[in-house]
């Protein structure tokens, strides 16, 4: 009998302990039931980036290198988006996606309507919801395409102009508008600082396109959200994000590419890795470019080969006839970029990264200022950018909060520093000139997002910017070795701005949304000349700016069937006088001197465009969009007095004063248009052409055209996509023609930059290049991409360029991923 009670016993502890295990068992078969792989339907691979999304209320999430993701979070949905660009959109609830044990795959298809954006309202979202005009570049397209710095990268989208004054360079026009008034953003931090200038800008270079997971080009205006100058468009770059793992197991992911090209002799490296724990995760990025000077094509303008360049020998200038007119020098530069970014995510609710981005340039020779010539002599003997530094600290703080006030809130924190710099010195002098500006960028952004009901989202927030400006110059006797004080090019600031915002989005019926917005800035610029009275008789010291603007925005959706959408949109935008238009003292051109002006007022712009896309029979897929922009106060460069002088003595040449003033209305309209034909399976043509015209008041109420409203361009792709996993495309790349009398007048004069018609003027001539790129997955590890470029050897020069492009080109790159 007392054997009994152990008998009981123990048949009681087996039981507890098989309904542990059972339990156990049970929890770790729910957990991996809500691990979703998702993968491509021809090749079985893992598809990393897909996008699951629900609308009511906004929940996203996206799938590892792995394929795969964790979508607890959806449980109970009825529907839930599943997109990749390149890939049919499917609808699944959350059910049916268990009862697929887990598992989706996708169908290639390039003919979609939608994909998924963030640069509409800074939440992600469908294209369908947002009503302006998106171009969304993927990491795939880079890979096809191996574009070598970032600026090269907006132009795989066919729908962006770049303008380069010098290989280290890059100046994005869209939709006639460029430089500071078009806004980059990168992780949701503006980029754009108080000196960013009217003039060609290079800051685009500081990105890195091998740590890129896709970047978003939003057209025409989006102040409400972004604020001052986001006029003509916002480039959005989406940086690596920390991948975590969906089990207990250590995710590790990463690649590796070497490249090579022979037009510039460029070599390149990069490396990123991804360590992932279930609630730590850490992404780790390193790139080093190399390139040598440009050589451009053999068939074009003669004027645009340079016969001469300057060496200093035995202490003296020296002119030394170039061997290679081809080889454009000087031009050679190098660069690293370094990221890292810290993950953790203790729960569903809760999610905090932080980024740390680096990026530095050596120096550089503008090589348009090296083209220039004063008497049959060289103008100068050096004309440098010194060493471009960009730094980010970046915190972000996600919160599901699903309360009364927000569904979702996003905090992010973030420090910029930026450091350029210009070096110059006259032929034949020993006076080298040196000018370096250092900007500490400060920004706290505050957005959240409610579904106020099944069809009504709102999205609001609070933006704080303040910039800190620092300028230097000196003189170095580079004989003497002796440096004294010279001016600075521009005067000690602040400038800050505050913001907050409002919009909303309404889903009225199945097939028509609306989404209107509001925001209100207010702008301060404090500018400090002191240091600079001793080398300009400035007839003030200081200078202040305090203003603000409303502006606002309403667009619809309309989606008669599910194969075409109609997209309108009226928004006005808004551009402050920052730093570099209020306070900049430099040599616009040639006999020209640009002066202070502390009157300057903000400019104001006012858009409509229309767009529809539809997609025919399943094989044909048109994409047209037309638009206008009206600037009024536009901020130009006109002919002003100082002093009650309309000339100085500046740099040892009498020169015309000139200022920014507002002192113009300008007018841009265009079309863009796109067209996409499934010939067969797998084979596909992609075409892109933007045309748009663009023109300003001059001081004598004639017009001009504007300079920044690019000739007609485009590209045409011929893609073939097979099976096993290689991709092959022949693809011509364009730019009409802009006769002399197109040019604005400012551009007329530059004979460094452009080429000579039958009458002995500038313009810029037409010009196409042939090109051919493949992408070869040798295994699941190992691909082999690369390409001919410019076959035909062309020498062309895109407009408003002071470098021309790459002449016949080889690349190839070999991409290892683990």
């Amino acid at each position: 009998m007392t054997d009994y009670p152990c008998f009981y016993f123990s048949m009681n502890m087996t039981m507890r302990f098989q309904l542990v295990l059972w339990s156990l068992l049970s929890m770790a078969v729910l957990t991996n039931a809500q691990t979703l792989t998702v993968l491509d339907e021809l090749s079985s691979e893992p598809l990393k980036g897909v996008v699951l999304i629900t609308q009511n209320p906004s929940l996203s999430v996206m799938t590892n290198a792995r394929g795969q993701a964790d979508i607890a979070v959806f449980q109970g949905a009825s529907d839930i988006f599943i997109r990749l660009l390149g890939y049919k959109t499917q609808i699944r609830s959350f059910e049916d996606i268990t009862n697929q044990q887990y598992e989706i795959r996708l169908e290639p298809s390039i003919l979609n309507l939608d994909q998924v954006v963030v640069s509409g309202t800074r939440w992600r979202e469908t294209s369908n919801d947002v009503p302006a005009q998106i171009a969304l570049i993927t990491s795939e397209e880079v890979a096809l395409q191996n574009p070598q710095t970032a600026a090269d990268l907006l132009s795989l989208s066919g729908k962006v102009f770049v303008q380069k004054s010098q290989q280290g360079g890059g100046s994005p026009m869209i939709r006639g508008f460029a430089t500071n008034r078009l806004i980059y953003i990168i992780d949701g931090i503006r980029m754009n600082t108080a000196i960013f200038r009217g003039g060609n800008l290079q800051n685009v270079i500081n990105l890195d396109p091998f740590a890129t997971e896709h970047t978003e080009v939003s057209f025409g205006p989006n102040s409400v959200i972004y604020g001052s100058d986001a006029i003509g468009g916002v480039m959005s770059f989406q940086t690596l994000t920390p991948q975590f793992s969906v089990n207990d197991e250590l995710l590790t992911t990463g690649k590796a590419i070497l490249r090579y090209a022979t037009a510039n002799q460029e070599k390149t490296g990069h490396m990123d890795i991804n360590l992932g724990w279930e609630k730590w995760a850490l992404t780790t990025s390193f790139s080093h470019w190399d390139f040598g000077h440009l050589r451009q094509g053999k068939n074009g303008p003669d004027d645009y080969l340079k016969s001469a360049y300057v060496e200093r020998q035995n202490g003296i200038d020296q002119v030394i006839v170039q061997e290679d007119p081809l080889l454009q020098r000087p031009s050679a530069y190098h660069q690293n970029n370094v990221m890292q970014k810290v993950r953790y995510k203790p729960n569903a609710s809760w999610d905090f990264q932080y980024a740390y981005h680096f990026s530095q340039t050596s120096s550089y020779g503008r090589y348009d200022r090296h083209n220039r010539n004063r008497d049959g002599f060289p103008r100068y003997a050096e004309w440098n950018y010194g060493p471009q530094k960009w730094a980010m600290h970046n915190l972000l703080i996600s919160h599901l909060g699903k309360n009364t006030w927000y569904d979702e809130m996003h905090l992010q924190l973030a420090r910029q520093s930026f450091e350029e710099s210009r070096i110059d010195r006259t032929f034949q002098r020993d006076d080298r000139t040196k000018n370096v500006e250092n900007v500490d960028a400060y920004s706290v952004n505050l957005d959240w997002v409610k579904a106020v009901s099944q069809s009504n989202q709102l999205f609001y927030g609070l933006e704080f910017v303040i910039d800190d400006v620092r300028s230097s110059g000196s003189a170095l006797n580079i004989v003497e070795g002796s440096i004294t004080t010279g001016p600075s090019r521009y005067p000690e600031s602040t400038w800050s701005s505050h913001a907050i915002y409002l919009s909303g989005e309404s889903r009225l019926s199945d097939k028509l949304t609306i989404q209107a917005g509001v925001r209100y800035n207010r702008f301060i610029l404090k500018s400090d000349f002191k240091s600079n009275l001793d080398f300009y008789p400035l007839p003030f010291s200081s200078a202040k700016v305090n203003n603000g603007a409303l502006t606002g925005s309403i667009g619809t959706i309309y989606r008669p069937t599910d194969d075409w959408v109609i997209k309108a949109n009226i928004g006005t935008a808004f551009r402050s006088p920052n730093v570099d238009v209020l306070g900049k003292i430099f040599d616009s051109e040639a006999g020209a001197v640009t002066v202070p002006n502390p009157s300057l007022k903000g400019e104001y712009a006012y858009n409509f465009d229309l767009g529809l896309a539809r997609i025919i029979g399943k094989i044909l897929k048109i994409d047209v969009a037309g638009y206008y922009t009206i600037l009024n106060n536009a901020m130009v460069r006109r002919n002003y007095q100082l002093n009650g002088q309309d000339s100085i003595i500046y740099d040892g040449q009498l020169s015309q004063v000139q200022a920014i003033q507002n002192a113009a209305v300008a007018h841009v309209y265009g079309i863009q248009a796109g067209i996409e034909i499934k010939i067969l399976s797998g084979l596909t043509l992609l075409s892109d052409i933007n045309i748009q015209k663009g023109e300003e008041e001059l001081d004598d109420q004639t017009r001009s055209p504007s300079r920044h409203a690019a000739p007609t361009f485009g590209v045409t792709r011929l893609r073939y996509r097979l099976e096993n996993n290689c991709t092959l495309e022949c693809n011509i790349i364009y730019q009409g023609q802009r006769n002399h009398e197109d040019l604005a007048r400012e551009e007329r004069g530059k004979d460094e930059i452009y080429a000579k018609d039958s009458a002995g003027q500038n313009y810029a001539p037409s010009w196409y290049t042939l090109n051919f790129k493949v992408r070869y997955g040798i295994n699941k590890n190992w691909t082999l991409s690369g390409g001919l470029e410019n076959i035909t050897n062309q020498r062309y020069r895109p407009y408003s360029s002071g470098i021309s492009g790459a002449g016949r080109n080889f690349i190839i790159s070999l991409n290892a991923q683990f």
